[in-house]
C-alpha cells in the first residue's frame, strides 16, 4: 500500500510543471523582437498614460536576461528588467535619461518570493526600493501573461488605493519601435 501511494505521488508530481517561472520565462522568449501596444485598464484618474500611445517591445531575450522598453508617447526612459536567478524571477525598473544616463530613480523593483504561476509571477519590493523610494516599499508588482493573448503588467501599492495595470495585445504586433535611451 506505502508503494502504490508513493508511485500515485509520483505520477501526479510529475504532470505538475516542476518549474513555473520556467513556464513564464518561456511565455515570454516566445514574443522575443516583438513590439505590442498596450492600454491602461487601471490607473489614478490624473494619470497621464490614459492619453498616451503605450507600446512595449521584448527587445532582448538573453539566457537569463530580457529586457523590455516600455514607451509611453514619445518617452522612451523605461525598461522593465526581468532577471532569472535560482529559478526565481526578478523585475527591476531601469529608468534613462535622454542621453542614456541612469536617472536618480531606478533600478528598482522586486524578486518573486517563490516560483509563481507559469502565466502570473509576483514581484513585492525588495529593500533597495524601500530606501530608495520608502513610499514604494509596500509595492507589489506582478506581470500575467495569457499566451498569444496578453501581457499585463500591475502594479498595487498595499494600504492605499494606488492601482496601476496596463495591459499589452499579443495578438497583433506593432511597429517596431526605436531604442530606449
Amino acid at each position: 500500500m506505502r508503494y502504490a501511494f508513493l508511485l500515485i505521488a509520483v505520477i501526479f508530481c510529475s504532470t505538475l510543471s516542476a518549474q513555473p517561472s520556467q513556464d513564464f520565462w518561456s511565455s515570454i522568449e516566445k514574443i522575443c523582437g516583438r513590439a505590442y501596444e498596450g492600454k491602461v485598464l487601471e490607473a489614478p484618474e490624473d494619470d497621464a498614460f490614459r492619453k498616451l500611445r503605450l507600446v512595449m517591445h521584448v527587445r532582448s531575450c538573453e539566457e537569463n536576461e530580457i529586457r523590455i522598453p516600455f514607451f509611453a508617447g514619445e518617452d522612451r526612459s523605461r525598461t522593465w528588467v526581468l532577471t532569472l536567478e535560482n529559478d526565481r524571477i526578478k523585475l527591476k525598473h531601469d529608468h534613462r535619461h535622454e542621453d542614456g544616463s541612469e536617472d536618480e530613480i531606478t533600478q528598482y523593483g522586486g524578486t518573486a518570493s517563490n516560483h509563481g504561476l507559469a502565466n502570473v509571477q509576483t514581484f513585492p519590493a525588495d529593500n533597495f526600493t524601500a530606501e530608495l523610494i520608502p513610499a514604494a516599499a509596500s509595492n507589489v508588482w506582478w506581470i500575467e501573461i495569457e499566451d498569444g493573448k496578453t501581457f499585463t503588467y500591475n502594479l498595487r501599492r498595499l494600504g492605499t488605493d494606488r492601482y496601476f495595470s496596463i495591459q499589452f495585445d499579443l495578438t497583433t504586433e506593432s511597429e517596431t519601435p526605436p531604442a530606449p535611451w
